[in-house]
């Protein structure tokens, strides 16, 4: 009896030949990438004007006030990711994609309209719900159509397109709600990032069967006994096994940081005189450059190996927070030149994570395992959050910045420790 070459199963029920790759995914990789597009844009109506909204609009005075918003999301996001990996044994991926699209659609038409920040706080539940449903499905359905050869790649064409997403919705809220005000205008360029992903989500074809292919052709068979199931990968990423634990650890810290300059840098940099249009430019070059960038730190993370752009894109990122306070009495420079460095450092970051967690990881668990990773990653947000509204109360804006920089550095180091190499043979 003969078996399937090594990147190609029998036919799939719509008498297609399964096969893993790249190339021979094109499209439906393509498809999830536009879909990612649509993910990151409507989180990116939040990046440059929600913090603004409740100090200007609803008259918050305390920071930590302020940002309650990202703490409601990030939590929600971190939660649902950790969910979304238990699911996937379930539900399909596709199904919970859709799920996650139908839950972001009153996302902005509360941001628009709403008549209280509770209502705001309410709209972000519903989007860290809407983000940990699609990003975590477009995320490993795009690892599950490639195989272990270009899952750096696969990763970081992913984020680039999600975080691209953000940093341009970012810089184009900044500059309608300079022509328009801060609302509604702004946020309702969202609706048109729901009605895309939703109409994109509900084509593309689902990935199951690319998972039995690998499963069929992974060099490490699963040790007869071992536990797959959510509390034992929960167990086995965040603690138990050393690199996991120093992925899941980076991983929080670096959203850490995303957390806090969403809350602190639009408020720090209108402090020292910098108007809506020139926030938004620094709130968007820092994610665009963030997801731009993952092309080819994902790419070369396949090539180098994940390790060495972990370590030092932590450290270049605590470099950042530094530009940021050394160069303040010249606040766009500060801002711009800040925002390059966080942006470079997150790009090498992002991807080696998220392929460093999938190498260690079996097929047979490694959904559960890149939802624990992007448990802790997520948690980061709302870390960020509540860390930049106490310090910010207590000592000013300038503390969490500070904060922020040693933390970083301290990950990364940590990374160094704990991070091994570890490449799957590629069949």
């Amino acid at each position: 009896m003969k078996t399937a070459p090594a990147s190609t199963a029998t036919t799939n029920a719509s008498s297609r030949p399964v096969r893993l790759g790249l190339r021979e995914n094109r499209l439906q990789f393509t498809l999830l990438v536009i879909v990612n597009i649509c993910v990151g844009g409507l989180v990116g109506l939040e990046r440059t004007t929600v913090p603004l909204i409740g100090s200007e609009t609803f008259g918050l005075t305390s920071d930590l006030a302020v940002f309650s918003f990202i703490i409601a999301f990030g939590l929600t996001k971190a939660l649902t990711n950790l969910a979304a990996g238990a699911l996937t044994s379930s539900f399909r991926r596709k199904q919970l994609l859709v799920a996650g699209w139908l839950i972001g659609v009153p996302v902005p038409f509360v941001l628009a309209y709403a008549p209280s920040w509770g209502w705001i706080v309410a709209a972000n539940v519903l989007l860290g719900l809407n983000q940990g449903l699609t990003w975590s499905m477009t995320v490993n359905m795009k690892i599950d159509l490639v195989g272990p050869e270009r899952r750096g790649l696969a990763t970081g064409l992913n984020e680039a397109a999600g975080y691209t997403a953000v940093g341009a919705t970012a810089l184009l809220t900044g500059y309608l709600a300079t022509a328009y005000g801060l609302r509604p205008v702004p946020e309702l360029i969202g609706v048109v990032f729901v009605a895309a992903g939703l109409a994109l989500a509900l084509v593309v074809r689902d990935t199951a069967a690319h998972i039995a292919l690998e499963l069929a052709q992974h060099p490490e068979p699963l040790p007869a006994g071992e536990d797959t199931g959510l509390t034992a990968t929960f167990a086995r990423t965040s603690w138990r096994d050393r690199s996991l634990r120093g992925a899941s650890q980076a991983g929080l810290i670096n959203n850490l940081n995303d957390g806090l300059t969403w809350g602190v840098f639009p408020l720090l940099f209108t402090d020292h005189g910098l108007g809506l249009a020139a926030v938004g430019l620094v709130k968007g070059l820092y994610p665009i450059l963030w997801g731009l960038g993952q092309i080819p730190t994902g790419h070369l993370a396949d090539r180098v190996g994940r390790k060495p752009l972990i370590v030092y894109g932590m450290l270049v990122q605590a470099g950042g927070f530094v530009i940021a306070l050394a160069l303040l009495d010249r606040p766009l420079l500060a801002g711009v030149l800040s925002a390059v460095t966080l942006g470079i450092g997150t790009a090498m970051v992002y991807p080696a994570l998220i392929a460093s967690v999938s190498d260690h990881a079996h097929p047979a668990w490694r959904a559960n395992a890149l939802g624990t990773y992007r448990f802790w990653r997520d948690i980061g947000y709302a870390a960020g959050a509540l860390v930049a509204g106490v310090l910010a109360d207590a000592f000013g804006l300038n503390a969490t910045v500070i904060a922020a920089a040693a933390l970083t550095a301290a990950s990364g180091l940590l990374a160094a420790r704990w991070i091994t190499e570890h490449r799957p043979d590629v069949p």
